[in-house]
């Protein structure tokens, strides 16, 4: 008897986001919490770590909305939670847009978008072209790859690590660092957090003495007058978003590509690559579960009463997919559809996501282009999916194609 077993004689446990089982299939599991739970469910993020986790459309969005009642700051829930619990480096307090509420957030967010929207958006679609040129030839003599290490990664690597002004040897290290994070194991997320610190405490100095025309030399100059400490934390938010769901962003558009007739044969057809890039966010986004609050007191929403000072998961996958909202629209409808939920919405919207938009499509898109038989070197069944509560993210791409010397 499964812990979603509707027929249990006793009340269902919490859905455990952290295992391999859950990741292998979500939507199943997402299917199965709505079935017992209806939109919001009780879960474990990690072992004796609980959550509310919202699969919910409408409710999702009443949350979003209400930072009054749903506020970013985790610091009381995280009095009570062991320095070593895997998911505390993704969580826990940071002076930084993404934990601040009121006052302190708008003076957040406010140098973060003003240091992005600097960004040139032709030389950044130049750069993702030239990255990814590169990372193409790296390859294309042997007629094989895995696009995920080989190509995804290292375009969101080096074009991130340019747009911020970081040296590579330093960009390596703080790209570790965050994967480490990601992967929510309490070894290597300790680590991957004190490594994370380092290097970017190094970037920052560097850009102190040595300013340019770059996102962290844009955020040090800003009025907002941002000390070493919060430049550190804005910085650990852009690399969190811009490395880990940027590669699976590349990297499941592409499988989606590869393996789903509709889009392999519209791409023929000139179907642009924009609406496989949609698809996947509404579908099936590499950030799956987060943007995440903790209610100051216990807030009824419809019914189920949130604890306070528990952290509440909105599920972008799941409630994007949301029966309530989509009835009976396929995937195949979906085109050109933006009304997901992907890059969240109300005050913590992404700042960035047209920048990743253009860095996704032009990824891809550079990709096709270049290897246009391209095929998937496995069966898409035993392609894995790492476990961990918040992404949707594959171990390993392969491909083959015809090789090109």
């Amino acid at each position: 008897m499964t812990p979603l077993d509707p027929g249990a004689a006793t009340p269902p446990a919490p859905v455990a986001l952290y295992d391999a089982e859950f990741a292998a299939d979500p939507h199943t599991a997402y299917e199965r919490m709505r079935r017992v739970f209806g939109p919001l469910v009780p879960v474990e993020l990690a072992p004796g770590i609980p959550a509310t986790l919202v699969i919910g459309f409408h409710q999702a969005r009443r949350i979003l909305n209400d930072p009054l009642h749903f506020p970013a700051d985790p610091r009381i829930w995280q009095q009570d939670v062991p320095e070593n619990c895997p998911v505390r480096p993704m969580m826990e307090w940071r002076p930084n847009a993404l934990r601040s509420s009121g006052t302190e957030h708008a003076r957040y967010r406010a140098a973060n978008t003003a240091s992005l929207q600097a960004v040139d958006q032709h030389e950044l679609r130049a750069l993702v072209e030239k990255v990814a040129s590169g990372a193409i030839d790296g390859f294309r003599a042997r007629g094989h790859a895995d696009l995920l290490t080989q190509y995804a990664w290292p375009i969101a690597f080096h074009v991130l690590s340019a747009l911020l002004g970081c040296p590579d040897e330093i960009g390596r290290r703080i790209a570790e660092g965050m994967a480490k994070i990601f992967e929510a194991e309490a070894e290597t997320a300790a680590q991957g957090n004190e490594m994370l610190g380092q290097a970017i405490a190094e970037l920052v100095a560097l850009r102190r003495r040595y300013p340019g025309d770059d996102v962290t030399s844009r955020l040090l100059a800003h009025t907002a007058r941002l000390d070493d400490v919060e430049m550190l934390h804005q910085l650990v938010t852009l690399y969190g978003a811009g490395i880990e769901p940027l590669t699976n962003l590349i990297s499941n558009t592409v499988l989606k590509i590869l393996t789903d007739e509709h889009f392999s044969a519209g791409l023929h057809a000139g179907q642009p690559v924009r609406d496989a890039l949609d698809t996947v966010l509404y579908t099936d986004p590499p950030m799956a579960n987060y943007c995440i609050s903790y209610p100051p007191y216990p807030i009824d929403v419809e019914g189920v009463l949130l604890p306070a000072h528990q952290p509440v998961v909105i599920s972008m996958a799941a409630c994007n997919n949301d029966p309530a909202v989509t009835g009976g629209v396929t995937e195949g409808q979906l085109a050109g559809n933006r009304a997901h939920l992907s890059w969240s919405i109300g005050a913590h919207t992404c700042p960035a996501r047209t920048h990743a938009y253009l860095i996704a499509e032009t990824a891809v898109t550079w990709l096709l282009d270049a290897l246009p038989e391209l095929d998937l070197a496995c069966p898409v069944s035993e392609l894995a999916w790492r476990p961990g509560p918040f992404h949707r993210a594959l171990e390993a791409l392969p491909v083959r194609f015809p090789a090109v010397v």
